[in-house]
């Protein structure tokens, strides 16, 4: 290795001790507020027909499983907690019927921008469904599902049903 070489190999190490010494800067990134307890392993979700789940910026729906009672009104209220308007990071939460292919809802979702991701020629496969939010707005939905069961949701907004989704278990 030639003078110039170790010089440089000295220098560039030299200057890889001095900037990874010292005190390092912390982040604080702020989680959202989980209403629903999460579905972890061992860990089941609270049953309450008042519902609360939040939609982010990172596409992802603060949980992937509720609860609730059978034939008794459901209260569901989505929360869109990021900061990107809806036209290009919207969330809806949309719940589907049991047995409802969930690909093919959302393949035809993707053409429905006019109706804000909700395929009209699906009605039939839709328990329930938010209005597309943009980041900082919420809305909220009553139903009522009468046969016990577990029913799909998923956000339509294009691209964001391989992230965001989750089930609805109705007892």
């Amino acid at each position: 290795m030639n003078k110039k070489a170790k010089i440089s190999m000295i220098m560039l190490m030299g200057t890889l001790a001095i900037t990874s010494c010292g005190k390092k800067e912390t982040t604080t990134i702020e989680e959202p507020q989980v209403t629903e307890t999460p579905s972890e392993e061992g860990q089941k979700a609270a049953v309450s027909n008042v519902l609360v789940i939040e939609g982010n910026d990172q596409m992802q729906f603060s949980t992937n499983e509720l609860r609730a009672e059978a034939g008794k009104p459901i209260k569901l209220t989505l929360k869109h907690v990021g900061k990107i308007p809806k036209e290009a990071m919207g969330h809806n939460l949309v719940i589907l019927q049991e047995g409802t292919d969930e690909a093919a809802f959302a393949a035809k979702a993707i053409n429905a921008k006019d109706t804000d991701y909700i395929p009209a020629s699906e009605k039939a496969s839709i328990v329930a469904h938010t209005k597309l939010l943009g980041g900082g707005e919420e809305d909220t939905i009553e139903f009522t599902v009468d046969k016990k069961g577990t029913y799909n949701f998923l956000c339509t907004f294009p691209g964001h049903v391989s992230m965001m989704k989750g089930v609805l278990i109705v007892e």
